[in-house]
């Protein structure tokens, strides 16, 4: 597995509202599951839009800003809800999420099949996991997926290294192709910030030195 998909982060179980739900029944649903939005979805769970808590701040808000004498009326979900929902699918990259929750400024994605159903929920905090992964399980992945797996090489050919996220590969000057493409796939990883190769180059003489 070169880069996590949706489908492998996202939350399966989604707490939704209907489209009739009140404000306060959303609101309620809200504090008891501790989250800070849903998906709206129709009788055929087909998402509709989703509610967040400003959203519902602002209906609060707007109440108290009513006369007096006003009657007060809950607001239902769809009165609240963004709309069209911006989803997902779950074969879809992590990144792509990741990008396309920065360009919508949404907090979650609501996640559809092919007919456009609900089957799950991701949220920056599921993204942000993938890409707070450790150095050694990054290290890990370099050495057999890319080096032994892609490239075929033996582990020793390759020394990998990982700090911080940055991926430091370094090898004989005879490797410098197999090391600039491990290089190329290892950018591809979730968690790689950065790569460094550390090959010698070859004189017209045919004397190895540092690259």
């Amino acid at each position: 597995m070169i880069q996590s998909t949706i489908g492998e982060v996202m939350t399966g179980d989604v707490v939704t509202a209907s489209e009739t739900m009140s404000s306060a029944a959303v609101t309620r649903l809200l504090d008891r599951y501790g989250i800070s939005g849903l998906p709206v979805i129709d009788h055929d769970d087909k998402v509709l839009g989703v509610v967040s808590a400003s959203d519902l701040v602002r209906e609060r808000a707007a109440r108290q800003a009513q006369a007096p004498d006003e009657p007060v009326r809950e607001s239902p979900a769809r009165e609240l809800m963004s709309t069209p929902a911006v989803t997902v699918h779950p074969e879809q990259r992590v990144s792509d999420a990741a990008r396309l929750m920065e360009r919508r400024g949404v907090e979650r994605l609501p996640v559809v099949d092919e007919e456009d159903r609900l089957i799950g929920i991701v949220t920056r905090r599921d993204l942000l996991r993938v890409f707070l992964r450790g150095d050694d399980e990054i290290r890990r992945q370099v050495s057999e997926e890319i080096v032994s797996g892609e490239l075929g090489l033996p582990p020793e050919a390759v020394t990998v290294s990982v700090r911080d996220g940055i991926v430091t590969l370094a090898g004989g000057a005879e490797l410098r192709g197999a090391i600039a493409r491990a290089g190329f796939a290892a950018w591809r990883l979730d968690g790689v910030v950065g790569v460094v190769h550390l090959v010698p180059s070859v004189t017209p003489e045919g004397v190895a030195r540092p690259g």
